[in-house]
Order: C-alpha cells, then structure tokens, then sequence
C-alpha cells in the first residue's frame, strides 16, 4: 500500500491497547502501547532504550488481542521520536485490512457502551 503525496490522513481514533511488537528480523517480542489508529496507521509508544529506538522504514510485526482474540498485521515505521513511533499498515490481503477495521470497530463500540452506562447514571442522579 504505497501512499500518495497529496493523499490526506485518515482521522484517528485515540485508544489504549497493549500489544506486542518486533522487529521482522528480530526472535524476541517487545511490549508497546498503540495509542491511536486509523486504517492506515498507528501511533505506537515503545518503551525502548535510546540505543534500541525504531527507524524510519524499519519492518514491523505487530501482535495484539482483540475481543480474546490474539491479530496479528504487519506494519513499517514512517516516523519516529522518543515516545514511539508512527506505523504505517501493511495489508497483504482482505484479512488483514479486517483485522485492523475490527481493532477499529471494537475501539468505538466500547467507548459507545461507555457513554450509555455514563448517560443512564447523570438520568438516575439528575
């Protein structure tokens, strides 16, 4: 998935999702926060040493749950600074671009569920 030069951002979806990553070389995993994401890329926190930080264009497996279920989509640094880093998705097929439209889904729902359970204790109290 090449991205155009005019092509504008996706709109993010802040969330809090603990995940797994590593590096498409790499044996060992490490553990990182996705802290928003569209369907075409994330924020990713890290919680690297300086000497261990991710590089632009660096390949990435990304592992995570999702309603108890493990996904799994790989994705390439497109930017990076001391916090994390920005990924960008790479979808090999369907499948893929549904994982991360679940994560998405699944993200809403429960923000959704949130304000009804907030909306129905403000009726009981007001």
């Amino acid at each position: 998935m090449n991205r155009e030069i005019n092509e504008v951002p996706k709109p993010r979806i802040p969330l809090h999702v603990d995940i797994e990553f590593r590096r498409s070389y790499a044996r060992q995993p490490i553990k990182g926060v996705l802290r928003n994401i569209s369907l075409t890329g994330a924020f990713l926190e890290t919680y690297l040493a300086d000497s261990d930080h991710l590089r632009s264009k660096d390949k990435l497996n990304l592992t995570f749950i999702v309603s108890g279920r493990k996904r799994k989509i790989n994705a390439q640094v497109v930017w990076h600074n001391a916090e994390g880093c920005g990924v960008q998705f790479l979808p090999t097929n369907n499948r893929d671009i549904q994982i991360i439209d679940d994560l998405i889904y699944f993200v809403e729902t429960s923000r959704q569920d949130q304000k009804e359970v907030l909306d129905i204790i403000f009726q009981q109290v007001g």
